[in-house]
């Protein structure tokens, strides 16, 4: 592996002195960066007022500039891409394949549709673009508006969608942001940050982006940075510990976002045993919920509950499904699913005694790391099931979806559902429990960041909402007005 250069950005200006060596995630990677403590000073937008540059810009006019942009995060001619691509290759979780299919696709997540989308599913356009006056029930009239504000975006690795995703939020709130880049992640968001400096240096919203790194926990850079004077959210992406530790800098007028680690899972119908053609059907559909992005992503299924019973013949048609899973696993295009980069040694430890215990599993693949299905043979899922990776899924047997209920819980996410009506009807109850998203079956790892995530609006979360009132006396009894039939007020006790 080679070492290179990770540069930071700071409001279009590239910074390329004072660099630092820094580990990968890999433990054997590297690269520089510039040395955290000489951008302390320079990161933060110290005068909030500096943001009125961005309300000069109507909302057409931002989309247009994105759309711009995303022109030109063409992988075939992006120079800055190509080069992030190539280190990726070295740093990420994700496989050569996967990487380039999310690199090539880049350029389309900034469309007018879908930008325009993004705002008026969460938010309201007319909120960034005005005051909004509601005749209130007492006879006062609000106005209320949606301001962009000073954020600190840590952002996750597990995708290079997520760096794009979250510089299309800022621009589209009018926001600042600086993005505190992932350690194996970290020249996406510098990449389009570079070509938003190459393509338009002094536009507003190139000047309101920052990208850089620094090692998450170093209190001595974080401290002075994590303030209120500085910036007004925190939104963080990643594990238990990158959001853990964070949590130690929320103050009042600092707000911390969340988009924690979450674990999805799928609810099969006895629907699907219809037929062969529908169990097939089926078994492509769960096989790409699990193999897409090899199961690195956190909408990625990992425990499939299905109605085949749990008795004999259903533990036998359990089965039959789960070599089905196995087979269109292994066949899934190499640009959607792969054998994995670097398997779990914990986690073959663990398939490799249950393949000894026949009585209550029956272990499908699994021989050279190429993944594996575990089929329950009892309606509990394996005890390691949070940790099951790798494309590695385990298929346990209910007798009614009613069962689910016990396993879900606040870190379920994705649930992805066979057949439609069953969906219809786990949509009021699995939420009571935790669920935060219900799909069709096989749709899991696609999505749009227009829609809640995580049962919360992270677009919406990134906006201040500012409320301005005007009040007359004609419609509203002020306070110094002499109150009118109130009873006397009781005599106070002595003694």
């Amino acid at each position: 592996m080679q070492s290179f250069t990770a540069p930071a950005i700071i409001r279009g200006k590239l910074i390329t002195e004072n660099l630092v060596r820094f580990g990968g995630r890999d433990g054997a990677s590297s690269f520089e960066s510039p040395d955290p403590a000489s951008l302390i000073d320079r990161l933060p937008l110290k005068d909030p007022g500096a943001l009125l540059d961005l309300y000069g810009l109507s909302f057409d006019e931002i989309v247009d500039y994105l759309v711009e942009l995303g022109s030109w995060l063409d992988l075939a001619k992006n120079e800055f891409l190509q080069e992030s691509l190539d280190h990726s290759y070295d740093m990420s979780d994700q496989t050569p394949p996967l990487l380039h299919r999310q690199y090539a696709q880049m350029g389309g997540l900034f469309t007018a549709p879908l930008l325009r989308e993004a705002i008026e599913a969460s938010i309201g356009i007319k909120y960034l673009e005005g005051w909004n006056p509601r005749d209130m029930a007492d006879g006062r009239t609000a106005r209320v508006r949606a301001f962009g504000c000073r954020a600190l975006h840590i952002v996750a690795g597990n995708s290079p969608f997520v760096s794009a995703i979250t510089i299309i939020r800022n621009a589209l709130t009018r926001s600042d942001a600086i993005i505190k880049a992932p350690s194996n992640d970290p020249l996406t968001s510098l990449a389009i940050a570079r070509t938003m400096a190459k393509i338009a240096p002094d536009h507003p919203l190139t000047r309101h982006l920052s990208v850089a790194y620094w090692k998450g926990g170093d209190e001595a850079f974080e401290q002075p940075l994590y303030q209120p004077s500085n910036i007004e959210k925190i939104i963080a992406w990643g594990g238990f510990a990158s959001v853990k530790h964070v949590t130690r800098y929320v103050q009042p007028g600092l707000e911390l976002v969340t988009l924690d680690p979450k674990r999805s899972a799928t609810v099969i119908g006895r629907e699907a045993f219809e037929s062969d053609d529908t169990l097939r059907d089926v078994a492509l559909r769960a096989a790409t919920d699990i193999g897409a992005l090899n199961q690195l992503g956190c909408v990625a299924a990992r425990v499939i509950f299905v109605e085949s019973g749990t008795d004999d013949a259903g533990i036998v048609r359990l089965a039959r499904l789960g070599e089905l899973i196995y087979s269109a696993l292994q066949n899934l295009p190499e640009s959607i699913s792969t054998r994995a980069k670097s398997f779990d040694p914990e986690l073959r430890a663990n398939i490799q005694a249950l393949k000894t215990n026949r009585d209550f599993y029956t272990v499908i693949g699994g021989k050279t790391d190429e993944g594996a299905v575990i089929v329950s043979h009892t309606d509990e899922p394996v005890d390691f099931y949070p940790s099951l990776a790798c494309r590695v899924a385990n298929l346990v047997p209910i007798d009614d979806y009613s069962e689910t209920v016990k396993w879900m819980n606040a870190y379920t996410q994705t649930i992805g559902v066979y057949p439609e009506a069953l969906r219809l009807k786990l949509r009021d109850l699995l939420p009571l429990y935790g669920a935060q998203r219900l799909i069709t079956l096989g749709y899991a790892n696609t999505g749009s960041y227009a829609l809640p995530q995580d049962a919360i609006e992270p677009t919406r979360r990134m906006v201040k909402w500012i409320v301005d009132e005007s009040c007359e006396p004609e419609r509203l009894r002020p306070l110094w007005a002499e109150p009118v039939g109130l009873p006397a007020m009781p005599q106070r006790r002595r003694g």
